[in-house]
Protein backbone atom coordinates (compact mmCIF):
# COMPACT_ATOMS: atom_id res chain seq x y z
CA UNK A 1 0.00 0.00 0.00
CA UNK A 2 1.19 3.50 -0.61
CA UNK A 3 2.21 5.46 1.85
CA UNK A 4 0.80 9.05 2.02
CA UNK A 5 3.48 11.69 2.74
CA UNK A 6 2.53 13.58 6.02
CA UNK A 7 1.77 17.88 5.84
CA UNK A 8 4.98 20.04 7.00
CA UNK A 9 3.84 21.56 10.14
CA UNK A 10 6.75 25.09 10.29
CA UNK A 11 6.65 25.72 14.56
CA UNK A 12 8.42 29.21 14.94
CA UNK A 13 9.71 30.09 18.38
CA UNK A 14 12.44 31.77 20.16
CA UNK A 15 12.57 29.64 23.24
CA UNK A 16 13.49 26.04 22.60
CA UNK A 17 11.25 24.40 25.20
CA UNK A 18 7.99 25.78 23.27
CA UNK A 19 9.12 24.01 19.90
CA UNK A 20 10.62 20.91 21.74
CA UNK A 21 6.21 20.84 23.46
CA UNK A 22 4.44 21.94 19.99
CA UNK A 23 7.03 19.28 18.04
CA UNK A 24 6.25 16.42 20.37
CA UNK A 25 2.24 16.91 20.03
CA UNK A 26 2.57 17.23 16.32
CA UNK A 27 5.31 14.46 15.10
CA UNK A 28 3.29 11.73 15.53
CA UNK A 29 1.14 12.98 12.98
CA UNK A 30 3.17 15.45 11.20
CA UNK A 31 5.98 16.28 9.39
CA UNK A 32 7.46 18.96 11.83
CA UNK A 33 10.49 21.67 10.74
CA UNK A 34 11.30 24.62 13.05
CA UNK A 35 12.55 28.31 13.24
CA UNK A 36 13.82 30.00 15.97
CA UNK A 37 13.68 34.13 14.38
CA UNK A 38 11.20 35.29 11.52
CA UNK A 39 14.39 35.66 8.87
CA UNK A 40 14.49 31.79 8.95
CA UNK A 41 11.19 31.23 8.98
CA UNK A 42 10.90 33.04 5.87
CA UNK A 43 13.84 31.06 4.02
CA UNK A 44 11.91 27.62 4.99
CA UNK A 45 8.61 29.13 3.68
CA UNK A 46 10.04 30.00 0.66
CA UNK A 47 11.99 26.82 -0.22
CA UNK A 48 10.98 24.04 -2.96
CA UNK A 49 8.46 21.90 -0.41
CA UNK A 50 6.73 24.93 1.84
CA UNK A 51 5.17 24.09 5.12
CA UNK A 52 1.36 23.36 4.49
CA UNK A 53 1.01 25.12 8.48
CA UNK A 54 2.46 27.65 10.06
CA UNK A 55 2.45 27.69 13.76
CA UNK A 56 4.28 30.97 15.05
CA UNK A 57 5.36 33.07 18.04
CA UNK A 58 4.53 36.66 18.20
CA UNK A 59 6.98 38.08 20.64
CA UNK A 60 10.50 37.29 19.20
CA UNK A 61 13.75 39.33 19.39
CA UNK A 62 14.49 40.83 15.60
CA UNK A 63 11.53 40.22 13.46
CA UNK A 64 7.67 39.41 15.21
CA UNK A 65 5.53 37.02 14.51
CA UNK A 66 3.57 40.28 13.40
CA UNK A 67 6.16 40.94 10.84
CA UNK A 68 6.94 37.02 9.63
CA UNK A 69 3.24 36.95 9.31
CA UNK A 70 2.92 40.51 6.90
CA UNK A 71 5.83 38.95 5.32
CA UNK A 72 4.49 35.87 4.42
CA UNK A 73 0.99 37.51 3.12
CA UNK A 74 2.56 40.39 1.12
CA UNK A 75 4.24 37.01 -1.41
CA UNK A 76 2.21 35.39 -3.84
CA UNK A 77 4.22 32.33 -3.47
CA UNK A 78 3.34 32.04 0.55
CA UNK A 79 0.33 33.88 0.83
CA UNK A 80 -1.86 31.02 1.31
CA UNK A 81 0.23 29.04 3.88
CA UNK A 82 -1.88 29.36 6.88
CA UNK A 83 -0.89 31.05 9.95
CA UNK A 84 -1.70 30.10 13.73
CA UNK A 85 -0.35 32.50 16.02
CA UNK A 86 0.78 30.36 19.42
CA UNK A 87 1.28 33.23 22.22
CA UNK A 88 0.62 34.32 25.85
CA UNK A 89 -1.09 37.63 24.67
CA UNK A 90 -4.66 38.06 25.26
CA UNK A 91 -5.85 41.10 24.59
CA UNK A 92 -8.45 41.61 22.10
CA UNK A 93 -6.59 44.31 20.42
CA UNK A 94 -3.48 42.08 19.43
CA UNK A 95 -5.92 38.68 18.49
CA UNK A 96 -8.17 41.39 16.18
CA UNK A 97 -4.31 42.73 14.32
CA UNK A 98 -3.57 39.20 13.68
CA UNK A 99 -6.76 38.95 12.04
CA UNK A 100 -5.97 41.49 10.58
CA UNK A 101 -2.81 40.49 8.89
CA UNK A 102 -4.12 36.88 7.65
CA UNK A 103 -3.52 34.60 10.40
CA UNK A 104 -6.43 32.13 10.56
CA UNK A 105 -6.21 30.95 14.18
CA UNK A 106 -4.62 31.66 17.77
CA UNK A 107 -3.62 29.21 20.43
CA UNK A 108 -2.96 30.05 24.22
CA UNK A 109 0.04 29.19 25.68
CA UNK A 110 0.53 27.21 27.82
CA UNK A 111 -0.33 24.62 25.10
CA UNK A 112 -2.95 21.97 25.20
CA UNK A 113 -2.06 19.18 22.99
CA UNK A 114 -5.77 18.46 22.06
CA UNK A 115 -6.22 22.04 21.09
CA UNK A 116 -3.24 22.34 18.69
CA UNK A 117 -4.29 18.96 16.81
CA UNK A 118 -7.41 19.92 16.83
CA UNK A 119 -6.88 23.61 15.53
CA UNK A 120 -4.34 22.03 13.31
CA UNK A 121 -6.44 19.21 11.84
CA UNK A 122 -9.29 21.87 10.90
CA UNK A 123 -7.17 24.33 8.80
CA UNK A 124 -5.15 22.10 7.26
CA UNK A 125 -8.44 20.11 5.89
CA UNK A 126 -9.63 23.85 5.27
CA UNK A 127 -6.49 24.22 2.99
CA UNK A 128 -7.09 20.48 1.48
CA UNK A 129 -10.83 21.86 0.49
CA UNK A 130 -9.63 24.80 -1.01
CA UNK A 131 -6.85 23.44 -3.05
CA UNK A 132 -9.34 21.12 -4.22
CA UNK A 133 -11.81 23.83 -5.64
CA UNK A 134 -9.06 25.77 -7.03
CA UNK A 135 -8.01 22.79 -9.14
CA UNK A 136 -11.51 21.99 -10.46
CA UNK A 137 -12.00 26.05 -11.00
CA UNK A 138 -8.76 25.59 -13.05
CA UNK A 139 -10.11 22.68 -15.08
CA UNK A 140 -13.19 24.21 -15.08
CA UNK A 141 -12.00 27.33 -16.54
CA UNK A 142 -9.73 25.18 -19.09
CA UNK A 143 -12.47 23.31 -20.50
CA UNK A 144 -14.35 26.76 -21.13
CA UNK A 145 -11.10 28.44 -23.12
CA UNK A 146 -11.13 25.15 -25.11
CA UNK A 147 -15.02 24.89 -25.60
CA UNK A 148 -14.64 28.62 -26.69
CA UNK A 149 -11.93 27.87 -28.86
CA UNK A 150 -13.96 25.22 -30.56
CA UNK A 151 -16.42 27.35 -31.02
CA UNK A 152 -14.89 30.43 -32.83
CA UNK A 153 -12.83 27.81 -34.98
CA UNK A 154 -16.24 26.09 -36.26
CA UNK A 155 -17.86 29.69 -36.84
CA UNK A 156 -14.78 30.18 -38.64
CA UNK A 157 -14.97 27.43 -40.95
CA UNK A 158 -18.64 28.06 -40.91
CA UNK A 159 -18.32 31.26 -42.91
CA UNK A 160 -16.35 29.33 -45.83
CA UNK A 161 -17.86 26.12 -45.81
CA UNK A 162 -18.92 26.34 -49.46
CA UNK A 163 -14.87 26.20 -50.02
CA UNK A 164 -13.26 22.32 -49.91
CA UNK A 165 -10.30 23.73 -48.84
CA UNK A 166 -11.39 25.36 -45.41
CA UNK A 167 -10.10 23.25 -43.01
CA UNK A 168 -6.67 23.78 -44.43
CA UNK A 169 -7.25 27.59 -44.70
CA UNK A 170 -8.18 28.23 -41.43
CA UNK A 171 -5.37 26.36 -40.00
CA UNK A 172 -2.80 27.77 -42.17
CA UNK A 173 -4.01 31.51 -41.32
CA UNK A 174 -3.84 30.92 -37.71
CA UNK A 175 -0.26 29.60 -37.32
CA UNK A 176 0.76 32.15 -39.90
CA UNK A 177 -0.35 34.96 -37.79
CA UNK A 178 1.33 33.33 -35.24
CA UNK A 179 4.59 32.57 -36.40
CA UNK A 180 4.94 36.28 -38.07
CA UNK A 181 3.47 37.54 -34.47
CA UNK A 182 6.16 36.05 -32.66
CA UNK A 183 9.01 37.07 -35.00
CA UNK A 184 7.69 40.53 -34.96
CA UNK A 185 8.31 40.51 -30.79
CA UNK A 186 4.98 39.89 -29.78
CA UNK A 187 4.41 37.79 -26.70
CA UNK A 188 3.74 34.29 -26.89
CA UNK A 189 0.37 35.11 -24.71
CA UNK A 190 -0.05 37.87 -27.57
CA UNK A 191 0.54 35.36 -30.34
CA UNK A 192 -1.91 32.56 -28.93
CA UNK A 193 -4.38 35.15 -28.44
CA UNK A 194 -4.03 35.99 -32.02
CA UNK A 195 -3.89 32.19 -32.92
CA UNK A 196 -7.20 31.42 -31.58
CA UNK A 197 -8.74 34.99 -32.76
CA UNK A 198 -7.56 34.37 -36.58
CA UNK A 199 -9.98 31.75 -37.47
CA UNK A 200 -13.05 34.75 -37.18
CA UNK A 201 -11.80 36.93 -40.00
CA UNK A 202 -13.68 35.88 -42.66
CA UNK A 203 -16.94 35.14 -40.51
CA UNK A 204 -18.67 37.62 -41.92
CA UNK A 205 -18.59 35.70 -45.42
CA UNK A 206 -21.60 33.52 -44.02
CA UNK A 207 -24.12 37.10 -44.93
CA UNK A 208 -22.88 36.94 -49.12
CA UNK A 209 -24.73 35.22 -51.15
CA UNK A 210 -23.13 32.34 -53.52
CA UNK A 211 -23.79 34.28 -56.87
CA UNK A 212 -20.97 36.61 -55.49
CA UNK A 213 -19.04 34.84 -52.95
CA UNK A 214 -18.36 31.25 -55.48
CA UNK A 215 -18.32 34.00 -59.00
CA UNK A 216 -15.79 31.98 -61.00
CA UNK A 217 -15.05 35.82 -62.50
CA UNK A 218 -13.89 38.82 -61.82
CA UNK A 219 -16.88 41.26 -59.86
CA UNK A 220 -18.61 44.40 -60.71
CA UNK A 221 -18.57 47.44 -59.18
CA UNK A 222 -21.76 46.58 -57.32
CA UNK A 223 -20.48 42.63 -56.36
CA UNK A 224 -17.40 44.04 -54.78
CA UNK A 225 -19.78 46.79 -52.61
CA UNK A 226 -21.38 43.91 -51.20
CA UNK A 227 -18.21 41.41 -51.09
CA UNK A 228 -16.37 44.16 -48.82
CA UNK A 229 -19.28 44.29 -46.55
CA UNK A 230 -18.49 41.15 -45.16
CA UNK A 231 -15.87 42.80 -42.84
CA UNK A 232 -18.83 44.87 -41.35
CA UNK A 233 -21.30 41.69 -40.63
CA UNK A 234 -18.32 39.45 -39.29
CA UNK A 235 -17.71 42.36 -36.49
CA UNK A 236 -21.65 42.60 -35.88
CA UNK A 237 -21.71 38.87 -35.93
CA UNK A 238 -19.31 38.94 -33.54
CA UNK A 239 -20.44 41.25 -31.37
CA UNK A 240 -18.96 43.56 -28.27
CA UNK A 241 -17.88 41.22 -25.94
CA UNK A 242 -15.15 41.87 -22.58
CA UNK A 243 -13.06 38.93 -23.47
CA UNK A 244 -10.02 39.84 -24.91
CA UNK A 245 -9.83 36.76 -27.42
CA UNK A 246 -13.57 37.72 -28.33
CA UNK A 247 -12.64 41.78 -28.82
CA UNK A 248 -9.02 40.53 -31.02
CA UNK A 249 -11.46 38.45 -33.40
CA UNK A 250 -13.86 41.25 -33.50
CA UNK A 251 -11.37 43.87 -34.50
CA UNK A 252 -9.79 41.33 -36.98
CA UNK A 253 -12.95 40.18 -38.41
CA UNK A 254 -13.62 44.51 -38.99
CA UNK A 255 -10.28 45.66 -40.56
CA UNK A 256 -7.94 42.80 -41.70
CA UNK A 257 -8.78 44.40 -45.37
CA UNK A 258 -7.64 47.80 -44.03
CA UNK A 259 -4.24 48.00 -46.24
CA UNK A 260 -1.00 50.18 -45.00
CA UNK A 261 -1.19 53.42 -47.81
CA UNK A 262 -5.10 53.83 -46.30
CA UNK A 263 -6.51 52.68 -49.65
CA UNK A 264 -8.14 49.30 -47.81
CA UNK A 265 -12.16 48.66 -46.64
CA UNK A 266 -13.98 49.30 -44.65
CA UNK A 267 -12.60 52.48 -43.42
CA UNK A 268 -9.47 53.29 -45.21
CA UNK A 269 -7.38 53.05 -42.20
CA UNK A 270 -3.73 53.69 -42.53
CA UNK A 271 -0.22 53.06 -40.99
CA UNK A 272 -0.41 51.81 -37.53
CA UNK A 273 -4.33 53.40 -36.94
CA UNK A 274 -4.58 49.72 -38.21
CA UNK A 275 -4.70 47.18 -35.40
CA UNK A 276 -1.79 45.21 -35.34
CA UNK A 277 -3.22 41.85 -35.26
CA UNK A 278 -5.59 43.08 -38.62
CA UNK A 279 -1.96 44.10 -40.44
CA UNK A 280 -0.82 40.53 -39.20
CA UNK A 281 -3.87 38.52 -40.30
CA UNK A 282 -4.25 40.39 -43.82
CA UNK A 283 -0.65 39.51 -44.80
CA UNK A 284 -1.28 35.67 -43.75
CA UNK A 285 -4.37 35.74 -45.73
CA UNK A 286 -3.29 37.15 -48.39
CA UNK A 287 0.04 34.98 -48.85
CA UNK A 288 -2.61 31.97 -48.31
CA UNK A 289 -5.22 33.26 -50.66
CA UNK A 290 -2.54 33.63 -53.36
CA UNK A 291 -0.87 30.43 -52.89
CA UNK A 292 -4.55 28.77 -53.06
CA UNK A 293 -6.91 27.58 -55.64
CA UNK A 294 -9.89 29.80 -55.99
CA UNK A 295 -13.07 30.07 -58.24
CA UNK A 296 -11.95 32.99 -59.81
CA UNK A 297 -7.89 31.87 -60.03
CA UNK A 298 -5.22 29.59 -60.09
CA UNK A 299 -2.91 29.35 -57.18
CA UNK A 300 0.47 30.84 -57.94
CA UNK A 301 4.13 29.68 -56.87
CA UNK A 302 5.28 30.30 -53.52
CA UNK A 303 8.25 32.19 -54.81
CA UNK A 304 5.67 34.58 -56.80
CA UNK A 305 3.56 35.25 -53.86
CA UNK A 306 6.40 36.19 -51.91
CA UNK A 307 8.07 38.35 -54.55
CA UNK A 308 4.55 40.20 -54.84
CA UNK A 309 4.02 40.62 -50.80
CA UNK A 310 7.62 42.30 -51.14
CA UNK A 311 6.57 44.77 -53.80
CA UNK A 312 3.69 45.39 -51.91
CA UNK A 313 5.44 46.00 -48.83
CA UNK A 314 4.90 49.64 -47.69
CA UNK A 315 2.14 50.05 -49.57
CA UNK A 316 -0.54 46.95 -48.90
CA UNK A 317 1.58 45.88 -45.63
CA UNK A 318 3.38 46.93 -42.74
CA UNK A 319 7.02 47.14 -44.16
CA UNK A 320 8.12 45.97 -40.61
CA UNK A 321 5.83 42.86 -40.77
CA UNK A 322 6.82 41.93 -44.19
CA UNK A 323 10.47 41.97 -42.65
CA UNK A 324 9.62 39.18 -39.99
CA UNK A 325 7.20 37.22 -42.39
CA UNK A 326 10.11 36.77 -44.86
CA UNK A 327 12.42 35.64 -41.88
CA UNK A 328 9.64 33.14 -40.39
CA UNK A 329 9.25 31.94 -44.24
CA UNK A 330 11.13 28.70 -43.15
CA UNK A 331 8.29 27.55 -40.76
CA UNK A 332 5.36 29.56 -42.62
CA UNK A 333 6.12 27.25 -45.90
CA UNK A 334 7.15 24.12 -43.21
CA UNK A 335 2.82 24.25 -41.94
CA UNK A 336 1.94 25.18 -45.78
CA UNK A 337 3.53 21.77 -47.51
CA UNK A 338 1.81 20.13 -43.48
CA UNK A 339 -1.78 20.78 -45.25
CA UNK A 340 -0.99 19.86 -48.49
CA UNK A 341 -2.71 16.63 -48.38
CA UNK A 342 -4.07 17.02 -44.73
CA UNK A 343 -7.52 17.75 -43.62
CA UNK A 344 -8.30 19.72 -40.60
CA UNK A 345 -11.65 19.31 -39.07
CA UNK A 346 -13.15 21.61 -36.01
Amino acid sequence: MEQVEKQIILVVDDIPTNIDVLSEILRPTYQVKVATNGTMALKIAMAPHPPDLILLDIMMPGMSGYEVCQQLKDNLATRNIPVIFVTAMDEVENEAKGFELGAVDYIAKPVSPLIVLARVKTHLALLDHNRLLEKKVMERTAEIHDTRRRIIHCLGAASEYRDEETGNHIFRISHYSRIIALVAGLDKEEADLLLQASPMHDVGKIGIPDRILLKAGKLDKDEWEVMKTHTTVGAKIIGEHPSDLLKMARQVALTHHEKWDGTGYPYGLAGEDIPLASRIVMLADVFDALTSDRPYKKAWSEAAAIEEIKNTSGRHFDPKLVLAFIKGLPEILEVKRGTETATFGG
